[in-house]
């Protein structure tokens, strides 16, 4: 059997080792923190950046947006952009998602960016205060995340009922707009749309007013709905894509800013 002897000059030595590996390590892994940090933040503020700046591009792109689904009319929709090859992104509401997840997971799974439309579409709701705007946020991304089997799923995206730009509650928005950008979220209007929401129209007419609200722009961020409350534009979506490729324009969703990020 060996027998070690430790002097204690030796004991000294092996204590001064030893603290200088666990500065060593307890450096890395702060440096590491502080880079995740660093890399969180430079990756929220870009892509807030780029949400804002996006109808501001040259190119003549257009992001197809459908807001407060899903509903029954959502598949039709999502078999013309299947057939036309385009993918778009879904402003969902909540209780929506609630009510039909099985349209939301072929959403997600074709394509499609889900983005998120409160979970009430209620604005007294809404604007109570920041904790329940907070939650409308919230329980619709829980939603979405069980629909779609992601766990833990931020949207990242967010639509204001009637827009941002509505003068309704524009003090409240203001304020919400800050709440957004701490959790890392960008909101978005539109620059672009058929009116299917203001009143019944037929399909040409739908048409029609897209291409004057389309007119001399260049990046499209086009407001539709996937549903039949006013004027149903399932019916003229067809046309309407096949108008936007004769113009030039090719089609994008939100993953193509999410993804050139990461």
């Amino acid at each position: 059997m060996r027998i070690f002897i430790f002097s204690k000059k030796n004991l000294f030595f092996s204590f001064l080792i030893i603290c200088i590996i666990t500065l060593i390590l307890l450096s890395s892994l702060s440096l590491a923190g502080e880079f995740r940090s660093s890399s969180s933040n430079t990756f929220s503020n870009n892509f807030i950046a780029n949400i804002n700046n996006l109808v501001k591009g040259k190119e003549k792109v257009a992001y197809l947006t459908f807001d407060d689904g899903p509903s029954l009319v959502t598949p039709k929709i999502l078999d013309i952009l299947d057939k036309e090859n385009v993918k778009a992104s879904f402003f969902v509401i909540g209780k929506s998602v609630e009510a039909h997840p099985e349209i939301v997971k072929r959403a997600y799974d074709e394509g499609h960016y889900i983005a998120n439309h409160t979970y009430s579409h209620n604005n007294s709701i809404l604007y109570k205060s920041s904790e329940s705007f907070l939650n409308e946020i919230k329980k619709t991304d829980i939603a979405i995340g069980k629909a779609i089997g992601v766990d833990g799923y931020s949207s990242s995206i967010f639509r204001f009922p009637n827009g941002f730009m509505s003068p309704q509650y524009k003090a409240k928005k203001k304020e919400m707009a800050k709440l957004l950008s701490q959790m890392n979220y960008a909101y978005i209007d539109w620059n672009c749309l058929n009116n299917d929401s203001i009143k019944k129209y037929t399909s040409s007419q739908l048409l029609n007013n897209l291409k004057k609200s389309s007119k001399n722009k260049n990046t499209l961020v086009i407001l539709m709905h996937d549903t039949k409350d006013v004027s149903n534009s399932s019916l003229a979506l067809e046309d309407s894509i096949e108008y936007l490729k004769s113009e030039g324009y090719s089609f994008r969703n939100f993953y193509s800013i999410v993804n050139n990020l990461k």
